[in-house]
């Protein structure tokens, strides 16, 4: 399964999470992710034209001016540096680089004065997207905020104005904080998948491994007792020899069909495979599953086609739902997936449906879509 289907590759993991999977610091700050948060955090960064200004008309020279414009380059640079450099860290480092962009902001005091708690919104959003635990990051935003608010009335007094600044480091520093954690739960979903397909797989391989040794260990053992009776025959009873040769040639032709089907299982997907990924899936995206705990209503001539409907529907209950429950039914005749989401939310024109469509009607079945009895979206196939 690609680890698209989840969602852009954002390298972003809670504080509690170790980086691996080949996150280095080197490709971390390269990586795609890294390079759409330069962009977005580059076009924030327009809010530092005010403090520039200031900074410029209270400057006493032109050397004054250049020294701050300098060292407020240096800030904005320091914050986008920050966010991606805190995907590599732990809880103690992501802190740390935190606490240094916000003791670098007081650089610019000469110049700003108290106002310098109006760069403070970058320091809000580093605390956001370090996804460092949530009750740390809340503290921290509110607490971020109440100081700029002692920092505004000490400038200008009491008034309906100093509530500005506060009120915009709060709100989006918490938004941010939102969007990051739901890009965390996709990159969970994505790591536990990628765990369940290797167990997945190592129970596939063993599985395959004492079929094979059953095979083969079988029809091995009756062929070489058929051969040496025939090397016997052949000169007693060259008939009789004939006879058990081809008995052995039929013997190993068995074999072989039975060792390509056991691979082709192997390579195929199956329905217990597939419910067993939805169940972790829906689990670390915190959806609640009710499925059956056995495939065996399913004929097995279906399996297979039953398990590319579970991968599909789990596949858009994770993407694209908003679900808190997720449905599975499965019986010999039908095999539903149904959320308590937004609803239908990707036509029979969409490139997953649409390549499950194909698989359904080349195998006889019906396909149909549309709202679930839990109020979200339905997928179902009639077999």
């Amino acid at each position: 399964m690609s680890d698209d289907r989840y969602g852009p590759r954002w390298p972003v993991l809670s504080a509690g999470t170790r980086v691996g999977e080949g996150l280095t610091r080197p490709s971390v700050l390269w990586s795609p992710g890294a390079r759409r948060w330069y962009i977005g955090g580059g076009i924030s960064l327009i809010w530092l034209i005010s403090a520039g200004t200031q900074i410029v008309q209270v400057a006493g020279s032109t050397a004054s001016a250049t020294v701050g414009i300098v060292l407020l380059c240096g800030y904005a640079l320091a914050f986008l540096a920050a966010t991606p450099l805190n995907w590599t860290l732990g809880l103690r480092g992501r802190l740390l680089v935190i606490a240094a962009v916000f003791a670098l902001s007081f650089a610019l005091w000469p110049w700003l004065d108290w106002q310098v708690c109006a760069v403070w919104t970058y320091v809000g959003v580093l605390v956001a997207t370090a996804v460092v635990p949530w009750q740390l990051t809340w503290t921290s935003i509110l607490g971020l905020s109440a100081l700029a608010l002692v920092f505004d009335v000490i400038h200008q007094g009491w008034n309906a104005n100093v509530l500005w600044v506060p009120a915009i480091i709060a709100s989006i520093s918490l938004m941010m904080a939102a969007f990051m954690r739901s890009i965390v739960a996709v990159n969970q979903t994505r790591l536990a998948q990628r765990e369940v397909e290797r167990i997945a797989a190592e129970r596939e391989r063993g599985r395959v491994a004492r079929d094979i040794h059953d095979i083969l260990g079988h029809s091995l053992t009756v062929i070489t007792v058929k051969s040496e009776l025939a090397g016997r025959l052949v000169d007693v009873d060259p008939e009789r020899a004939k006879a058990e040769m081809a008995e052995v040639e039929g013997l190993a032709r068995g074999a072989l069909a039975d060792v390509r089907a056991t691979v082709a299982g192997f390579r195929g997907v199956s329905i217990s495979g597939e419910l067993a990924a939805a169940r972790v899936a829906l689990s670390a995206a915190d959806i609640s599953l009710d499925a059956p705990s056995t495939t065996d209503a399913v004929p097995p001539e279906h399996r297979e086609l039953a398990g590319w409907v579970v991968r599909e529907g789990v596949t858009n209950v994770v993407r694209h739902a908003q679900a808190r429950r997720c449905r599975i039914r499965l019986d010999s005749r039908v095999v539903s997936v149904e959320d308590d989401g937004v609803g239908p939310v990707e036509s029979g024109s969409g490139t997953g449906l649409s390549g499950l469509r194909e698989r359904v009607d080349a195998a006889g079945g019906i396909l149909s879509v549309g709202r679930s009895e839990l109020g979200g979206f339905r997928l179902e196939v009639t077999l």
